[in-house]
């Protein structure tokens, strides 16, 4: 296996506070970071294609997130900007992670950081534990090729 290559590959998209986010103490509920990673998500494959939504649909595998970890720093607030950078993690195999960080667009607070993963599932439901081809492509093309 060869070492992987130090590539960084990011998106930064910029995603309005709204009502439907807020708590009970005027600010965004914690569970609407979780949406906000999905939106820095989303924005990625846009970014980078080969990897979106639909790329993965199109595919006929799902790739259903597994793991979710988010610490929080500072609020958002109702009609805040939310400024969320979405970075690749490479790990070896069947897996695709993220990091995310969360700013506030006013005044660049750090609100919180996180990372995901999901795995890769095929047509069958069962677990791949071979990356799938698209995902071995979209690698490829972006200078990931790691084994």
């Amino acid at each position: 296996m060869k070492v992987p290559q130090t590539v960084i590959l990011e998106d930064i998209c910029e995603i309005p506070v709204k009502f439907s986010e807020i708590d009970s103490m005027q600010r965004a509920w914690h569970g609407s970071y979780v949406k906000y990673m999905e939106d820095g998500r989303e924005s990625f494959g846009r970014h980078y294609p080969g990897i979106g939504y639909a790329d993965i649909v199109a595919s006929g595998i799902y790739a259903p997130i597994v793991d979710v970890r988010i610490k929080y720093y500072g609020p958002l607030e109702l009609n805040d900007t939310a400024v969320i950078r979405t970075r690749y993690v490479f790990h070896p195999g069947a897996r695709l992670d993220y990091s995310y960080e969360i700013r506030r667009k006013r005044d660049d607070a750090l609100c919180a950081r996180g990372l995901t993963t999901q795995l890769f599932i095929g047509t069958d439901q069962k677990l791949l534990t071979d990356k799938p081809q698209y995902y071995a492509d979209w690698q490829h093309r972006y200078g990931i090729d790691n084994e």
